[in-house]
């Protein structure tokens, strides 16, 4: 049945009772109104009569016209005859009147009046009797009035309760069925027999949820194709790969990754800090997660795999994901990569040992030409011209350069090779200052620089290595040195930092573009344009021999402003 023809049934019934109790009590009032209306009309009528005859015969005597009022009353009463003895007493009345006398006497008077109280009795009679059947009947139709009402009331009641249900009950179903397809459960299917609009309406969604439920299976199997296929390709990637869920549950970790944490498949599935008991390499790459400042660690991970010593670089990524509709991204875990670079490491530390071999070689040499540089500048052994002497100067210069070469290559070599050692004692600032002044005093004459000492009165001692930290302060002003245009100034001086002491070399040369800032430590890194030569290591280890003490150094510095080299080290 339609939907609209129910609710035209429904409706209909209850204007079907509606009606019904209506004219139920239309005609229940009717009937009393009728009863009420035969006592007014007969039984009050004959009391309003005998009521006019006696107030005639009261005053009758003998004027005729109050005996022709009465006999007027009396046919009245005549036409007006209701009850069955009424007649009777009529009939007396009328020949008790008929032979009044005149004078009417007394007994006369007391006969008919007596008729006429005979009459109004039984009248009186009529009307006590038929008021109570009319109060009966009112009864009756009270009760049958109550009777109907209770039962519109109970059906309406009932349709009430049924009839939404039995509107609502297709489309219940057709949102649950919604419901059940939104949770993914398409094999959810809709019956709505009996009902046309719906029959069409549960066609179309077992179609949709048909194909729904035919899409999902062969999206099923893509995804599950697609899942083989990168786990294969993860699996032959000569890389450790960990994957790790956002509660840091172990998602898939490939075959090398168990090989080198020692591992089995049935890790997979944990959670990783739980397994990170038990392994030490895990709980190193599960430590280093929390770490938010450094995606990769900075030291590798020395392994013993492959047979042999290897070294990892981690690699932390974490893994976002944007929702569909552009909403906020979410955290969906950690891609952890072990990049193997043994194969760098051995080529690096080959290079280190070439360089210091190199360096080590290269020392004898050159100590024997600045020998020989002496000897043939020593005027015992003869005179030079000016041809010579110029010669010999420009030998001497680049011996000079080439040992400074040969030192910073050797210093490197130390660093790489954790080689360092510091022999640190307690020194005054002023005295390391002094000699980097004193060693690049001829170089600031040679560029006609003017080098300053800003020294305070009261500042504290430091406990470092001489050597080291005054190689560092002379790197640094012959630089300045070398980046300073002729009759410029360079200003060198120490600044009281709380527990701390800044050295610092300032000049007013052409600046570093600050891009380069961070850049300028590296090895071998030289600043575009740069016309000064050099091998771009002196700023690499000082670097390192100021970390080496617990220090810093960072440099200041503009386009066309100049450039303010400073070390922190600890008082």
């Amino acid at each position: 049945m339609r939907i609209q023809r129910r609710i035209t049934l429904g409706i209909g019934v209850l204007f079907a009772m509606i009606l019904l109790l209506g004219v139920l009590s239309v005609s229940y009032v009717r009937q009393l109104s009728e009863a009420t209306g035969t006592i007014l009309a007969d039984n009050y009528n004959s009391l309003q009569y005998a009521g006019d005859m006696l107030r005639t015969l009261n005053v009758t005597g003998q004027d005729s016209l109050s005996r022709q009022a009465l006999r007027r009353s009396l046919a009245l009463q005549q036409a007006n005859i209701t009850e069955a003895s009424e007649g009777e007493s009529t009939a007396a009345l009328e020949r008790h009147i008929a032979t009044l006398s005149d004078p009417v006497t007394e007994a006369e008077i007391r006969t008919v009046r007596e008729d006429l109280f005979r009459i109004m009795e039984l009248n009186m009679a009529a009307i006590r009797a038929k008021s109570a059947e009319v109060k009966g009947r009112a009864d009756s139709v009270m009760w049958w009035l109550i009777v109907a009402a209770a039962l519109c009331v109970s059906a309406a009641g009932a349709i009430l309760v049924w009839f939404p249900r039995l509107v609502l009950r297709p489309i219940d179903a057709l949102k649950k069925g919604i419901t059940e397809i939104a949770n993914h459960n398409y094999g959810q299917r809709l019956d709505f027999p009996g009902n046309r609009e719906f029959e069409s309406v549960a066609e179309s969604f077992n179609d949709m949820a048909a194909k729904l439920d035919e899409y999902r299976r062969s999206s099923l199997d893509d995804l599950m194709t697609a899942k083989k296929r990168i786990e294969a390709i993860v699996n032959t990637l000569h890389e450790p790969i960990v994957g790790l869920g956002p509660d840091r549950k172990i998602l898939f970790m490939n075959r090398e990754a168990l090989s080198v944490l020692n591992l089995r498949e049935e890790v997979v599935g944990r959670n990783a800090t739980e397994v990170a008991l038990s392994n030490d390499l895990l709980r190193r790459l599960v430590r280093g997660l929390y770490d938010e400042k450094k995606g990769t660690d900075d030291e590798p991970l020395k392994i013993y795999a492959d047979n042999k010593e290897s070294y990892f670089q981690v690699e932390n990524t974490p893994l976002h994901i944007t929702g569909v509709g552009g909403g906020e991204r979410q955290f969906l875990g950690n891609l952890i990569i072990l990049n193997n670079i043994t194969k760098f490491k051995e080529l690096d530390s080959a290079k280190t040992n070439f360089i210091s071999t190199v360096s080590h070689e290269m020392k004898t040499p050159i100590s024997s030409i600045l020998m020989s540089l002496q000897l043939l500048g020593d005027s015992r052994l003869g005179q030079l011209n000016d041809e010579q002497k110029q010669l010999l100067g420009s030998i001497r210069e680049s011996s000079d350069r080439l040992l400074s070469i040969t030192g910073e290559l050797l210093n490197m070599t130390q660093i790489e090779t954790g080689k360092l050692q510091l022999m640190p004692k307690i020194t005054k600032p002023i005295e390391l200052i002094d000699y980097a002044v004193k060693a690049t005093q001829v170089l600031a004459e040679r560029f006609c620089c003017f080098v300053e000492v800003d020294y305070p009165d009261k500042i504290s001692k430091l406990f470092v290595d001489n050597e080291k930290i005054a190689w560092v302060i002379t790197n640094l002003l012959s630089n300045a040195i070398h980046h300073s245009p002729e009759n410029s100034r360079i200003i060198v001086g120490a600044v009281q930092r709380e527990k701390a002491v800044e050295i610092y070399v300032q000049d007013f040369g052409r600046g570093i573009d600050p891009r380069y800032h961070k850049s300028i430590f590296d090895r071998y890194f030289r600043v575009p344009g740069t016309k000064v030569q050099g091998s771009g290591l002196g700023l690499a280890i000082s670097k390192e021999f100021v970390e080496a003490h617990g220090g810093t150094i960072r440099v200041e510095s503009e386009i066309g402003q100049g450039s303010r080299f400073s070390i922190v080290l600890p008082a």
